[in-house]
């Protein structure tokens, strides 16, 4: 489920928002924002801290660690209460929308009584945002982008957030008696970047004691329907996680079905009636007779079917069934494979834990390289200085060869300006062992002067990955307007790798893009952009988000020996 910490990051974000919407101290809603980020990335579980405890974590001060344990003993904290009851209903449902603030919201509640997404609509369409200081045309082409975001979200939610949940349904369900399988299924298992419902699949002679122990989870809030084959709960955080019980051995054929795609499932089933078969939940069978074939796992059934057994990220009906038939599907990038991180964070600039912290949880995860690439100065509130990073160096160099076999690599996250620029000459960047170059604002360029700034940044020769390169947050931003074509050929040109970023909001860049990179002969990277140790377990979502992009290890270049690696970079002007 969701961590305690998240619980409290969203909650004291929701109380900075409110503090901003009522005119209150922009310091204070800062103070709460920068609290909210602390825990949220804080590797302690903060139910189990006092308010000692609390008071430890960076940016918590005695205030907020008091409300944090009220909220931890009670489930609320009286002061957000009260603030709650004193902004309109209407103008919190306006702050959901990723691209307006909330001063923004208000306004729009105060001068035109705008409480609802409808309203908004109708008001925009009208034209009557416009006559509202800091309002015009161009706010509300933001504001309509932000409304599709959040329609097209719908009901969904990040792959991580769901992922949490249906681990633990399944850990408790397999300690059942009589489970012989559990495992979750539907877009979840095909890595999708968000999830509506969680499917969960238990392999069982009797279905019973599964749809007991499901319906009594203790973070069930609701049980939507019970059945003898099928059970559906709404959980406390409003998921509605769907559990099958199968018989045993119908386990490889409700697997395979659960899975989907529904694309994939028919041309699966294409293939089945051509051979005068028939393919259920419950196995593969003579159409004629009824007698069943195959169906306790899914390699039986795809090899009845003369298919190898394809990859549930591949699951898409994107050519994966006509690969197989031609024995070409590729051998997929795993998690095991990744030899290192490109791109993470420390506290000397927007990270959350030390140096010393992130390089011994990355050493834990049996890395043989990793690198460190604070931001530069161009992100002026990082307050970057040649000074800082050349001392970050020295300990780099310092530490590197004391976590066993990992090396250290010290290197840079740089911010392409709007001409595609970067920060520092030549001469300073001579000197990083990497350097990473990402988009951090002036989104809203031409499609031409955004393609333009990437295309240059590729061409800079001490640039070897160009990070979470649409920029899009999902959704919350889209990603940006630019020709992503030529960037994935620059990058093909210059040998620039592009960045699979894993963190849950971004995944960018996502599965189709990957795919149309690949197509150019670019080489990637999946990188955490870990700004907290607590996000370095992200690196599966980026895996999984190349899987789905038909990517092998040789594609990526942090799976690759750190010789390789250091000859890569080294053709891209880095030491």
């Amino acid at each position: 489920m969701v961590r305690p910490n998240e619980e409290v990051e969203a909650l004291l974000q929701e109380y900075a928002d409110l503090v901003a919407i009522t005119g209150g101290d922009a310091f204070k809603a800062r103070a709460y924002e920068k609290a909210a980020r602390a825990i949220g990335g804080h590797p302690t579980d903060v139910s189990k801290l006092d308010t000692k405890g609390l008071r430890d974590i960076p940016n918590v001060g005695r205030s907020i660690a008091e409300k944090v344990a009220e909220y931890l003993r009670t489930g609320r904290v009286s002061t957000l209460e009260e603030v709650r009851a004193a902004v309109p209903a209407g103008v919190r449902e306006l702050i959901t929308i990723p691209t307006l603030g909330p001063r923004k919201a208000m306004t729009l509640y105060e001068e035109l009584r705008v409480s609802s997404v409808e309203e908004l609509l109708d008001a925009i369409h009208e034209e009557r945002l416009r006559d509202l200081k800091g309002f015009g045309e161009k706010t509300e082409a933001n504001i309509l982008h932000g409304i599709a975001l959040m329609q097209k979200a719908g009901g969904r939610i990040l792959l991580s957030s769901a992922m949490g949940v249906a681990e633990q349904v399944v850990r408790e369900l397999s300690s059942v008696s009589g489970c012989e399988g559990c495992a979750y299924a539907g877009s979840l298992r095909r890595m999708r970047e968000t999830i509506g419902d969680i499917d969960v699949l238990v392999a069982a002679a009797r279905s019973g004691p599964f749809m007991e122990a499901f319906s009594s989870l203790p973070y069930t809030a609701e049980v939507i329907a019970h059945g003898e084959k099928k059970t559906s709960i709404r959980t406390t955080k409003g998921l509605q996680v769907d559990l099958r019980v199968l018989p045993p051995d119908s386990w490889g054929a409700g697997l395979l079905y659960f899975t989907g795609s529904k694309a994939h499932n028919i041309r699966v089933r294409e293939i089945a009636v051509r051979q005068k078969l028939k393919l259920s939940e419950y196995g593969l069978f003579h159409a004629e007779s009824g007698k069943k074939i195959v169906s306790r796992t899914e390699e039986e059934v795809y090899a009845r079917l003369g298919l190898p057994w394809i990859p549930p990220a591949l699951r898409e009906d994107r050519g994966e069934i006509a690969a197989g038939l031609r024995d070409e599907l590729p051998e997929l990038v795993e998690e095991s494979d990744i030899r290192g991180d490109l791109h993470t964070h420390t506290d000397l600039t927007d990270g959350l834990a030390s140096l010393d912290d992130m390089v011994t949880a990355a050493a834990a995860r049996g890395y043989t390289y990793y690198a460190v690439t604070d931001h530069a100065p161009n992100l002026y509130m990082q307050r970057m200085t040649d000074e800082k990073m050349l001392a970050q160096r020295e300990r780099v160099r310092a530490l590197d060869g004391k976590h066993g076999r990992m090396r250290l690599l010290h290197g840079t996250e740089l911010n392409i300006g709007p001409d595609g620029e970067v920060d520092w000459p030549d001469e300073f960047l001579a000197g990083f062992d990497l350097c990473v170059a990402s988009i951090h604002s002036h989104f809203n360029q031409s499609r031409e002067e955004l393609t333009r700034r990437l295309v240059r940044a590729c061409e800079n020769p001490y640039v070897a990955v160009i990070g979470h390169p649409t920029t899009r947050l999902i959704g919350k931003r889209p990603g940006i307007d630019a020709d992503f074509d030529a960037v994935f050929e620059a990058c093909a040109r210059t040998g620039t790798a592009l960045e699979i970023n894993a963190h849950p909001e971004r995944l960018d860049l996502c599965d189709e893009d990957i795919l149309r990179a690949k197509r150019y002969g670019v080489k990637f990277a999946v990188n955490t952009d870990a700004h907290s140790t607590t996000h370095l377990p992200y690196m599966r979502y980026g895996v999984g988000t190349a899987q789905r992009g038909w990517l092998t290890k040789d594609d990526v270049i942090n799976t690759w020996p750190l010789q390789r690696l250091r000859r890569f970079l080294r053709a891209q002007g880095v030491s």
